[in-house]
């Protein structure tokens, strides 16, 4: 099958359908790390009650329902470039609405046309790890209110194995566009010291990273759980 290169296709388009058809609950649980199985869950982000928060590359919006839902903020905005992700997450969720708003669009316009609006974004290896940091990171910035956190998972080292990038270099990885044809996408995986040096350069401080490690089963990665704060 031949290779495509093209910048429009939905990338995302395959990406979770069997399960937006079997499973159209709110999530009980919000994991972290990579397997989506254990570890820390959303009382990382802190207090919720009356804030507003985006989920940065939301999906199907599964971790922003559950927020909505189980954590009492005044409105998740679930914001993922995929008009096939979002269509799913409309799809499953709009009976959430207002408290929970799907948003097709990326990440980065959005985020500089929401200047002050967050209290808290996050990302469950969603955006960041899609999107050029270098970019991503200081709309980030700019969107969060005075002492606002950014909070994100991303991958520690490659699915093979390999380590995490000692620079800001991306990795092409394998996708298929709508009609199966194959192609690539860029993603980022960074060592900790990169994440944090590009964080401080982006404005935030009392920068943090943890590692969670690899649980048992099919799916299994170390996980970064990168959290920042924007100054007040």
């Amino acid at each position: 099958m031949g290779r495509v290169t093209t910048s429009t296709a939905d990338l995302w388009h395959h990406y979770g359908r069997a399960r937006a058809t079997s499973d159209r609950t709110v999530p009980a649980t919000f994991y972290w790390n990579w397997g989506q199985n254990g570890g820390p869950g959303a009382e990382v982000l802190g207090d919720l009650t009356s804030r507003c928060v985006g989920d940065l590359g939301a999906g199907t919006a599964r971790h922003a329902a559950h927020l909505a839902v189980h954590h009492q903020p005044a409105r998740v905005i679930a914001i993922d470039a995929s008009p096939a992700q979002a269509a799913m997450a409309t799809d499953i969720y709009a009976h959430l609405a207002p408290r929970l708003r799907i948003v097709a669009s990326h990440a980065v316009p959005h985020l500089q046309a929401m200047t002050g609006a967050y209290d808290v974004l996050y990302s469950v290896f969603g955006a960041v790890d899609f999107t050029d940091p270098r970019e991503l990171l200081p709309a980030s910035a700019a969107a969060l209110t005075p002492g606002g956190r950014l909070v994100f998972a991303t991958l520690a080292h490659y699915l093979s194995g390999a380590p995490a990038q000692p620079d800001v270099v991306a990795a092409d990885i394998p996708a298929k566009t709508p009609d199966g044809e194959a192609t690539t996408m860029r993603r980022w995986v960074l060592q900790e010291h990169v994440w944090t040096k590009l964080l401080d350069e982006a404005g935030f401080t009392d920068i943090t990273v943890d590692v969670l490690p690899a649980t048992g089963g099919p799916r299994t990665a170390d996980t970064l759980l990168v959290s920042a704060y924007h100054p007040s």
